[in-house]
């Protein structure tokens, strides 16, 4: 599937318009009802709950955003909603709930996140939940995923959703834990055309990688992550079509 043209012309909130000074943590409600009312496209993260649904959460584990031990895959969807999220007075969304709000009425990107540990095959569930909820959305919505299996899944479980791959140079320091040759097969983003990608996401850091040239070359919309300023913005879009940001206003 083409992703929509507003993908493209309204510059992406990453992790929606969060602003903890504003008490509006990543991924809330608060932070999303927020870009909405300033007319931005929203990226959002999707992780799986032990009882087989979806919540908006970026991390795997609550630490850094909850304040306490664990994984969210350990937690089951109630306890998660009533959970209190660190700087405000929100608690962890469904992507149900999100959807809600945004309600269509500007773009929204949802990342999968790898529930593998390893970018390989050992993922479904949490794809399934989130083609459950998207069946019937009306609005302008795409997913993305840096484990190209989970695109795979998703071209079957909802093969009208636009699917694209979040892709990097996949350097040894930021990326320990995988073996070099998938390394070097995610970095040439050899899996493109395979898993029915029509977009990618790029670190914008990178812009300048072969296989991201090749792709635009190719008529391929490219997006990137994540920028932090006007003058990383500027840059940035030198090559790619649009910025997911944060930290100031694109």
């Amino acid at each position: 599937m083409t992703l929509p043209p507003s993908f493209l012309t309204q510059p992406l909130a990453h992790r929606a318009l969060h602003d903890i000074c504003l008490r509006r943590p990543e991924n809330s409600r608060a932070a999303v009802q927020a870009a909405v009312d300033a007319g931005y496209g929203i990226e959002i993260d999707v992780q799986l709950t032990c009882d087989g649904h979806a919540v908006v959460f970026h991390d795997h584990t609550l630490d850094r955003l909850a304040g306490r031990h664990g994984e969210v895959r350990d937690e089951a969807l109630a306890d998660l909603q009533a959970m209190p999220l660190v700087g405000g007075d929100e608690t962890i969304p469904s992507l149900t709930e999100i959807l809600q709000i945004v309600a269509g009425r500007v773009p929204l990107l949802i990342e999968i996140k790898d529930q593998d540990g390893r970018m390989g095959p050992r993922v479904g569930a949490l794809e399934r939940a989130v083609a459950t909820v998207l069946q019937g959305y009306q609005g302008d919505v795409a997913v993305m995923a840096f484990n190209p299996h989970s695109i795979a899944q998703m071209a079957d479980l909802a093969p009208e959703i636009p699917r694209g791959l979040v892709t990097c140079a996949y350097t040894a320091n930021h990326w320990p834990g995988l073996p070099q040759d998938r390394r070097d097969s995610l970095a040439k983003i050899d899996q493109f055309d395979a898993v029915g990608a029509s977009f990618i996401s790029h670190a914008w850091g990178e812009l300048d990688d072969k296989p991201v040239k090749a792709l635009k070359k190719r008529g391929v919309p490219v997006l990137c992550w994540t920028i932090r300023s006007p003058k990383e913005e500027a840059i940035a879009r030198k090559i790619a079509d649009n910025v997911t940001f944060e930290g100031y206003l694109a």
